[in-house]
C-alpha cells in the first residue's frame, strides 16, 4: 500500500470523476455520478492503510489502478 496524504487521495480520485460533495472539519466527502459511488476521506497528513484500503474498495478500483492514479 503506498503512503499518501488525504489531499494527494482526493486529487487522484478527481482524476476518474471524483468531486468534492461537502467537507465537515477535516472529512471530505467525494461523490460520482456514474457509476455511482461515494466515499469519505480525512485530510491528514498520511492515510492509515486500512483507511485507505477502504476508500479504494468503495471506489470499486482496485490498488494498482489506484498507484497508477497517483
Amino acid at each position: 500500500m503506498p503512503v499518501v496524504s488525504g489531499s494527494e487521495c482526493v486529487k487522484a480520485l478527481g482524476r476518474i470523476g471524483f468531486e468534492v460533495y461537502r467537507q465537515r472539519g477535516s472529512h471530505i466527502v467525494l461523490i460520482r455520478k456514474s457509476p455511482p459511488a461515494q466515499t469519505t476521506i480525512p485530510n491528514h497528513k498520511e492515510l492509515d492503510r486500512g483507511t485507505l484500503r477502504a476508500i479504494i474498495r468503495q471506489t470499486g478500483l482496485t490498488v494498482e489502478e489506484f498507484v497508477a492514479l497517483l
